[in-house]
């Protein structure tokens, strides 16, 4: 797919790399690189990895027996971690695919529950044989994260994903201890809420994973319609669970403008920590822009930046590309930028993209300052911290500020 090239581009490591050192560079960030050796299949008509160019990637071939003895090598000589979970699939310099399709996987799985003490986490539509992975979840307990995504149940799955297996084959997959979390979403009226019916009556005990999901670059403007539509539908949707007062865990992973104002009295009081003068300039995407022009308002200079180079409605500023702010800069000299979004799987001080804050500088001239408090760290505790449906209903839902927060205008 065409894409506009970026400002600012990354030097390239990968180029006449054997395959091997892709394989290094995502184990070493906690990856267990598997591969089909082409594109993923299931063509989920959602998947975020539909438009992939503003990154390097170099894809290896399909994982041969040779290829995972390596690879099972290589991640038995780290140290392990008993929180660490090692995650199935590259998603740094390799394109993420389902990886289950692959005929060896289960078997891989095992081998790397048998032959080493690590912890292992994993995502699919639901291609796992059943019912060996229940009997893997019961041989090796709190070893295994596996996270479905169901995606949804209703009759939007046809048009969505065409090609993932049937409803009757996920419910099998529900039915035993081997899923941790299940993940749907809001579509319409009763499709969030009916899935979640649904998967409890099969599984009380795995985790529902719920929310919308956020249109990117790439994405059809049918499927996008359809996503934004849904997030009209969400407080309706969680409403009916929340009422429904279902067993299981019930979490929500909501769009940005949601998890900031959940999350805003934290916000506040780590910005406040920071000290910054009035004539600073402080780079965050929009939805940290309206918590502090709700609450801290010329307190600082905001410096609102879209997240263009994932496009569609994406906006975090953990996702900012250095290309995003410098397409943004005026007249700035000296611009705070929180490091959060410089943490990467790419390297320290590296964005998304493969930009260092040096090449950054060098190429603008404007002298980045890094808010070395708002890290990953933060910015992931605030994530799940207010991550609870009834934190969502009852916080945001039911809240007289909601609308205010939702009507404050941005810059044009």
């Amino acid at each position: 797919m065409a894409s506009t090239l970026p400002m600012l581009q990354p030097t390239k490591v990968l180029a006449g790399k054997d395959y091997k050192e892709v394989l290094r560079r995502e184990m070493d960030g906690g990856k267990i690189p598997l591969s089909l050796g082409k594109s993923c299949p299931v063509k989920c008509e959602f998947c975020y990895e539909i438009d992939h160019a503003y990154r390097e990637t170099l894809d290896p071939p399909k994982t041969t027996d040779e290829d995972w003895k390596y690879i099972l090598d290589y991640i038995s000589r780290k140290p392990t971690n008993p929180l660490q979970f090692w995650c199935i699939g590259g998603n740094e310099y390799m394109e993420w695919t389902d990886l289950f399709l692959h005929p060896k996987t289960m078997e891989w799985i095992e081998d790397f529950l048998k032959y080493t003490d690590k912890n292992i986490t994993f995502f699919t539509v639901g291609f796992v044989h059943v019912p060996k992975i229940h009997q893997l979840a019961a041989q090796y307990p709190g070893r295994i994260n596996f996270e479905l995504s169901a995606i949804t149940l209703s009759q939007y799955r046809e048009r969505l994903m065409p090609h993932a297996p049937s409803v009757k084959h996920l419910m099998k997959v529900l039915d035993g201890p081997a899923v941790s979390s299940a993940n749907f979403y809001t579509f319409d009226d009763h499709t969030m809420s009916d899935d979640a019916l649904a998967i409890s009556r099969v599984n009380q005990k795995c985790v529902l994973w719920m929310g919308c999901l956020t249109p990117v670059r790439g994405i059809k403007d049918d499927t996008a319609a359809l996503m934004r539509q849904g997030r009209r539908h969400l407080a309706g949707e969680a409403r009916r669970i929340y009422d429904a007062g279902l067993p299981n865990i019930q979490t929500i992973h909501t769009e940005a403008p949601i998890t900031a104002f959940l999350n805003r009295k934290r916000i506040v009081s780590a910005f406040d920590a920071l000290e910054l003068e009035k004539r600073d300039t402080v780079v965050m995407a929009k939805s940290a822009y309206k918590i502090l022009n709700m609450y801290r308002k010329n307190r600082a200079r905001y410096l609102m930046v879209p997240n263009a180079t994932l496009g569609g409605d994406s906006d975090c500023t953990v996702l900012l590309t250095f290309d995003d702010i410098a397409r943004c800069l005026t007249n700035q000299k000296h611009v705070y930028i929180p490091k959060a979004m410089m943490q990467s799987g790419r390297g320290p001080y590296t964005d998304i993209a493969g930009v260092t804050v040096e090449d950054f500088m060098k190429k603008t001239g404007v002298k980045a300052r890094i808010l070395h408090k708002i890290d990953t760290k933060f910015a992931n505790t605030r994530l799940w911290r207010n991550g609870l449906l009834k934190n969502y209903v009852e916080d945001y839902v039911r809240n007289p500020l909601t609308q205010s927060y939702e009507d404050l205008p941005l810059p044009a």
